[in-house]
């Protein structure tokens, strides 16, 4: 069967037209932000430099297009047409629709999977990189302010992962048949539990003589985190809202696993240095407790230099699903994500380039966005 193209200025226009929701979205949140930049703190400030704009810009476009991807996508990222296989991009479907950038080898519209791609390493990679963040700095703050054994043991321990080649560790553990075995699930049973301990010990050393705020705080947390805790962990929400597949969990899990003790090392030298500061003598002689100086005093003044390597570890985490993904590991092969799209992609790169290049520039773009982001926020930490 013969294919019907359209020209290249309707292929600009119609993806320029998909993405609708994304450009008002943006736009609002763009003027809003600008207008009233001086009162949102360090994210106003970002608005201040042109690297800080192209960064949250960028960020917010994708994160965007992850939230309205059921719209933005003209077709199901998993949906096949027989006649499309390896159609070039403006490639017309037999009822009338458009392949924007194409068909790849199993005839499935490229551009859908590029806008749902996006959905997949934005619910992974921030996610997995906060959860590293509350390991890391639940086990870094004590490490950094105590000393002596918990400093040796704690650091021993991040050491002796972060010797492992980061590579063959991931390998080791998101293989197919690591998910037979209850490792991941024993790990991720351990992880999921730090955020839970974590602000329940942030509120209780804040409002510990403060019962009529203390209860309904630590009732909320203990409720949502053993709610999500139990969904992620054993699949057991009875609402079934909260869940996540077994593969996905094996990646997490990884990710976690692997950027914890990073966290750990940063956390440690910045309350080594930071507790030696009069601000924490000060709250040592008001008789504060051990915690609530390292979460209320310390933490606080530690916020910028996490800030700028969450954006990093995000970024990196995003690289590396799209390693894993490019190497069959992980995510189901029929998955969306950047990463098995240029695995896909690449095997027929000689016959066909367009089906590599969407997911290569999403995946070049995002990363981008979170490093200029970073800088911004590396300048603006060192201002404060």
């Amino acid at each position: 069967m013969q294919l019907e193209y359209v020209g290249a200025f309707q292929i600009v226009l119609g993806v320029l037209f998909r993405f609708w929701p994304v450009w008002l979205a943006l736009g609002i949140v763009l003027a809003l932000s600008i207008t009233y930049k001086k009162r949102l703190g360090l994210y106003g400030q970002l608005f201040d430099t042109n690297v800080g704009i192209a960064g949250v810009v960028i960020c917010l476009f994708w994160l965007f297009t992850a939230i309205f991807s059921g719209t933005i996508a003209p077709f199901d990222p998993l949906a096949q047409n027989v006649v499309m296989k390896d159609a070039l991009p403006g490639a017309m479907t037999p009822d009338g629709g458009v392949y924007l950038f194409g068909g790849d080898k199993l005839a499935r519209d490229i551009f859908s999977r590029m806008v749902f791609g996006s959905r997949i390493v934005l619910i992974i990679a921030p996610a997995a990189t906060a959860f590293a963040l509350m390991v890391g700095i639940t086990l870094g703050l004590p490490a950094g302010y105590f000393g002596g054994r918990i400093d040796s043991v704690l650091s021993f321990l991040a050491n002796l992962v972060l010797a492992f080649p980061v590579i063959l560790l991931f390998y080791l553990l998101v293989t197919p048949g690591i998910m037979d075995t209850p490792i991941p699930y024993a790990m991720a049973g351990v992880f999921f539990l730090f955020p839970i301990v974590f602000f329940c010990v942030l509120f209780y050393t804040r409002f510990k003589n403060r019962t009529d705020r203390l209860y309904p705080q630590l009732a909320v947390t203990l409720v949502l985190g053993l709610w999500i805790y139990f969904g992620l962990v054993f699949d057991a929400d009875p609402l079934g809202i909260i869940s996540i597949r077994p593969n996905e969990l094996n990646i997490f899990v990884a990710v976690v696993f692997a950027s914890s003790p990073g966290v750990f090392r940063i956390v440690r030298g910045l309350v080594m240095d930071i507790k030696t500061r009069d601000y924490v003598a000060a709250a040592q002689t008001r008789g504060e407790t051990p915690w609530y100086i390292m979460l209320w005093e310390i933490l606080p003044n530690a916020r910028g230099p996490l800030i700028v390597d969450a954006c990093l570890r995000i970024g990196y985490t995003t690289i590396l699903l799209g390693t894993l993904g490019y190497f069959g590991l992980g995510l189901a092969p029929e998955s969306p994500d950047w990463g098995t799209a240029i695995k896909d992609s690449s095997r027929l790169l000689r016959a066909f380039i367009h089906p590599a290049l969407p997911p290569v520039i999403a995946l070049m773009s995002f990363v981008l966005g979170l490093n200029l982001l970073a800088d911004a926020l590396r300048e603006q930490s060192l201002k404060d």
